[in-house]
């Protein structure tokens, strides 16, 4: 694994949540000594998506606030899917966001042998039995929701002829899917997870950690609340898709009384949906390995991995889920509120800079051929400390071709025949004429410019106009490639009902041009956040930025311009 970057929690307002009461009631009554020890769990078999994010922030966060400690662990029971690669984004997602697990980094596996001993202990107590029937078998004996399962014909296998079995099992004498051990509950349960549910099944399958030493592996239900006592976690936080698995944490530790530290309190939230994206790990995995998107880290994707590569902070995240509290009701969240959270977070970080998106060339006829001067536009218009930077004008500049309209509609206010604007840092121009090829397409536009207004000037104090583009001197200018991510999906509920979501691709979420910049741009570093001036916030791509060689995806708009499109 890669080293762990060395993160610390930022002092962030806290806002208060069931969670927290409920944690506040306990250290009043003195039930854990005022301990308070979480745990974020995830299965090495996949990367982790915002939805995660949620839970890591909610987890290491009140551990943070209580003074506690959180850990991380692995659910590494499934060998078949889970690889090392997965881990070591697991583990850089979470330094990313913020958080330290210090020297409480676990591993189920780390258990195997205290797992498999449990596992005698239940048989040996008439609370477990090796079962002979195939997995349909078991399916078919299950029940509904509406009538009782029925017992397998091997519940009441002798203890000593199970124990047999079970470590037989374990040594490898039997093909995959020969026999499984089942918890002995209730097969005449409301709640289906009660009954009999397998704990046990053979796979012979090579472990990232433990090699070929097993060939039997537990299942997450009961391995993970074994795995919390024994870690002596007092709070588990889970989301509400395990509510209905809560009779059986308790009922695996409550056999277990005797052999465990502890018996955590499982408590469950709403987990985090989002418009515009899925969060099915299936539906990830279709959309990379279909070649849709541009992998696991693609910055449309909503895994934490792609996230940070469209250009979202650990700050924006971490607010978000702070703003969207936790509560026990499901609900959907509008994307809108995130990327709040980034605008507000790089409207305060971001350095500004001049970018020209989509070029057309301005020629000011009155500016002399061979004349340069330096106009100076703040880095940051609220942050004097930031001080200024230079950005050169000469005769011919390119502006955004949006900024030109030749038939202008009511209320536009930038450049037209005739109309005047304000070159942002610099003088009022007046357009005066404008050149096209054969096929009727403009080539250039024509100005003139008023020398008594140049910004900052006592001149252009006295002339105001409504129109204030930006723009670059074509003497002066780098290039880059420029990403313009979007949405991925034109539907606010694609993974919902029975749609397809793969109809619902939004063809125009990603959009790649060659753009005029600032020269000083052309040396960003990886990760380097900016405002480009009127267009949106974008960060130097983490992957493909080279020395010289910027690349630059567009994390999120000045504005949210959704609404606006779809609503024409």
């Amino acid at each position: 694994m890669k080293d762990k970057p060395v993160t610390s929690l930022p002092n962030e307002v806290v806002v208060s949540n069931f969670i927290r009461s409920i944690i506040d009631e306990d250290n009043r009554a003195g039930k854990w000594g005022q301990r308070v020890e979480t745990r974020f769990p995830p299965e090495p078999n996949g990367y982790l998506h915002i939805g995660h994010a949620k839970s890591i922030c909610l987890n290491f966060g009140i551990a943070h606030d209580y003074n506690g400690v959180c850990h991380l662990r692995f659910d590494d029971t499934n060998p078949e899917k889970e690889a090392q690669e997965y881990v070591d984004a697991i583990c850089e997602n979470v330094a990313w966001l913020g958080f330290d697990w210090g020297q409480n980094l676990h591993y189920s596996s780390d258990y195997f042998d205290q797992l498999y001993a449990f596992a005698e202990y239940l048989i040996a107590q008439g609370k477990a039995y090796v079962e002979s029937l195939s997995a349909d078998e078991i399916r078919e004996r299950r029940g509904t929701l509406t009538s009782p399962g029925q017992n397998s014909p091997y519940r009441d296998r002798p203890v000593d002829e199970s124990l047999d079995l079970f470590r037989r099992m374990k040594a490898g004498e039997f093909p995959d899917g020969k026999y499984v051990l089942r918890a002995k509950i209730d097969m005449s349960s409301p709640n289906m997870n009660m009954r009999d549910p397998v704990i046990y099944r053979i796979r012979h399958i090579h472990h990232q950690r433990t090699g070929d030493k097993w060939c039997i592996y537990p299942m997450y239900d009961y391995t993970h609340c074994i795995s919390d006592a024994i870690e002596r976690i007092t709070h588990s936080l889970c989301t509400l898709e395990f509510e209905d698995h809560r009779p059986l944490y308790d009922w695996v530790l409550d056999q277990l009384v005797d052999n465990v530290p502890c018996h955590p309190q499982q408590i469950e939230f709403a987990r985090l949906n989002l418009t515009y994206t899925v969060m099915s790990k299936r539906k990830m995995i279709e959309l990379v390995e279909s070649g849709l998107v541009d992998g696991w880290d693609d910055p449309r994707l909503s895994t934490l991995a792609g996230v940070r590569r469209r250009g979202y902070t650990p700050k924006s995240i971490r607010q978000f889920i702070e703003r969207i509290g936790v509560s026990k009701a499901d609900s959907w969240i509008d994307v809108s509120v995130l990327e709040d959270c980034l605008r507000e977070d790089l409207n305060e970080s971001a350095p500004r800079r001049v970018v020209v998106l989509k070029p057309l060339k301005l020629i000011i006829d009155n500016y002399p051929e061979d004349q340069e001067e330096d106009c100076f536009a703040p880095n940051h218009p609220k942050k004097p400390e930031w001080e200024s930077r230079i950005v050169p004008l000469s005769k011919t500049i390119y502006i955004e071709r949006d900024d030109f309209m030749e038939e202008p509609a009511k209320g536009y206010f930038r450049l037209s025949p005739g109309a005047e604007v304000r070159l942002r840092y610099a003088y009022i121009v007046k357009c005066v004429a404008v050149d096209k090829n054969a096929a009727g397409d403009i080539e250039a536009i024509h100005c003139t410019y008023d020398a008594d207004t140049k910004s900052g000037t006592e001149g252009a104090k006295k002339r105001k106009v409504k129109g204030n583009i930006h723009w670059l001197s074509a003497k002066h200018v780098g290039q880059a490639e420029v990403r313009l991510y979007d949405r991925l999906f034109v539907d606010p509920y694609p993974d919902t009902g029975d749609k397809d979501y793969k109809t619902l691709l939004n063809p125009e979420s990603k959009e790649v041009i060659v753009a005029y910049v600032e020269q000083s741009l052309s040396h960003a570093e990886p990760g380097q956040s900016f405002q480009f001036e009127r267009n949106g916030y974008f960060i130097a791509d983490h992957t493909d930025t080279k020395p010289g060689k910027p690349v630059f995806n567009r994390a999120v708009t000045l504005r949210d311009s959704w609404e606006k499109i779809t609503s024409v």
